[in-house]
C-alpha cells in the first residue's frame, strides 16, 4: 500500500529544501533508541552515550518521546521558516505549540504504549504551557552534548546533498529529483507515492508545496510530517551518510606542525573526535594547562569550537579545521619547472 501526495503546478513551484537542527535531534535520538544502534552511526553513538547517561538525558522526557519505532510527535519538528534556521528559532516554535497539538501527539504515544502515557510525560500533558520551556531546555542540553560538536561535519553532508539534488533538478527536472530521493518514494506525476508505512493517510493534496529535509540520521527510511497548514515534510537519508563518521585522513602533519607548532597540530588531529581538555591531556601527554592554552589559540583562529556540557567543555574541529586534514593535491603541480638557460 502506498500514500499518494498529489501535486499541482503551484505545489511543485513551492517545493523547497531546508536544513533543520531539530530534525537531526529527533532522528539521532531514534537512532540511539535502536538496539543495536545502526552500524553507520555506532562510532558516534559510542562517543555520546556516556555523556547522555551522566546527565540523565538518555531517560528524560525527550528520550521517551522518541522511541525506536512508532509515532514521532509532530510538534517536535515544526516547519523550518527558511533554508537553515537556527536551533533557537526552532525551539521557540516548539515553546509556542498549542496545548491541543501537544496533547494530540501525546495521546498517540499513549495509545502505542498500551493506553497509558509514560509517567515522565504526564506533567507535560497536564500543563503544556508550563512544561514546554523545560522540554526545550532539555533539547538544548541534548544538542550541546550529542550534536553541536559534530555539526560542522553534519551540516557539510546535508549541504552537499542539497547541492546534488538541486543540480539534478536543474539538469533533469524536478520529477527526476523527487524520484531519486529514496527507494520507497516514487514520482508518478502528478503524485509522489510513498509506502504506506510512512504515513497513515492514503491520499493527500500538497496544497502548500513540499518541504524536503535531508537527514544524517534518518536512514534507512524516510519520515513524513503532515500537519496543515504547514507544507508536508519529507525527511530522507542524505547521500554519503554511511561515511559520515569515518576518521578523516591525517594529511600533511609535518606541514601543519611547521605552521601551528607540533603540540597544536597534534591537538587538532586528536579532535577528529570531540574531547575535553582532560581527555586531550591524557591522550597527548601534555599538561592540562598547556592543552587549555593551545586550544584557546586554535579557537581564536577559528579552527576549533567549544561546547559546554554540564561542568566540562567539549572541543571540536570546525569546518575550517577539518579542511586542513583533507588530502593535498600537491602531488600534481601544473606549473612546469623553470627552463635552464641554454648557452
Amino acid at each position: 500500500m502506498r500514500t499518494a501526495l498529489h501535486f499541482s503546478a503551484n505545489d511543485l513551484a513551492l517545493t523547497r529544501f531546508a536544513l533543520s537542527p531539530l530534525q537531526e535531534v529527533v532522528t539521532s535520538l531514534r537512532a540511539l533508541a535502536h538496539s543495536p544502534v545502526p552500524a553507520l552511526h555506532r562510532r558516534w553513538a559510542d562517543q555520546v552515550r556516556d555523556r547522555l547517561a551522566a546527565t540523565g538525558l538518555d531517560r528524560g522526557r525527550l528520550a521517551v518521546m522518541v522511541p525506536a519505532v512508532g509515532h514521532l510527535p509532530d510538534f517536535l519538528n515544526p516547519a523550518p521558516a527558511g533554508f537553515s534556521p537556527a536551533l533557537a528559532d526552532e525551539l521557540a516554535a516548539i515553546a509556542a505549540t498549542g496545548a491541543g497539538q501537544v496533547r494530540a501527539d501525546l495521546d498517540i504515544l499513549a495509545a502505542e504504549a498500551g493506553g497509558r502515557l509514560p509517567p515522565v510525560l504526564e506533567p507535560l500533558y497536564r500543563d503544556p504551557a508550563a512544561q514546554l520551556p523545560r522540554l526545550t531546555a532539555e533539547i538544548e542540553a541534548y544538542w550541546q552534548l550529542a550534536l553541536a560538536p559534530y555539526w560542522a561535519r553534519i551540516r557539510a553532508l546535508l549541504e552537499a546533498d542539497v547541492f546534488h539534488r538541486s543540480r539534478q533538478a536543474a539538469e533533469h527536472g524536478t520529477a527526476r529529483m523527487l524520484d531519486d530521493l529514496h527507494e520507497t518514494v516514487r514520482w508518478d506525476g502528478p503524485a509522489l507515492r510513498l509506502e504506506r508505512r510512512h504515513c497513515a493517510v492514503a491520499r493527500l493534496s500538497a496544497g502548500a508545496g513540499l518541504l524536503l529535509l535531508p537527514s544524517a540520521f534518518a536512514w534507512p527510511r524516510v519520515l513524513t510530517r503532515v500537519l496543515p497548514p504547514d507544507p508536508p515534510q519529507l525527511s530522507y537519508p542524505a547521500r554519503g551518510a554511511a561515511t559520515l563518521w569515518e576518521p578523516r585522513p591525517n594529511g600533511r602533519p609535518d606541514a601543519l606542525a611547521a605552521v601551528l607548532g607540533r603540540s597544536r597540530a597534534r591537538l587538532l588531529a586528536e579532535l577528529d573526535s570531540p574531547a575535553s581538555t582532560t581527555e586531550l591531556a591524557r591522550r597527548t601527554g601534555l599538561s592540562a594547562a598547556g592543552v587549555s592554552q593551545h586550544l584557546t589559540a586554535l579557537r581564536a583562529a577559528g579552527l576549533t569550537s567549544a561546547h559546554r556540557t554540564g561542568h566540562s567543555v567539549l572541543y571540536a574541529r570546525t569546518a575550517v579545521g577539518d579542511s586542513l586534514f583533507e588530502p593535498s593535491d600537491d602531488a600534481f603541480d601544473p606549473v612546469p619547472p623553470p627552463r635552464r638557460p641554454t648557452r
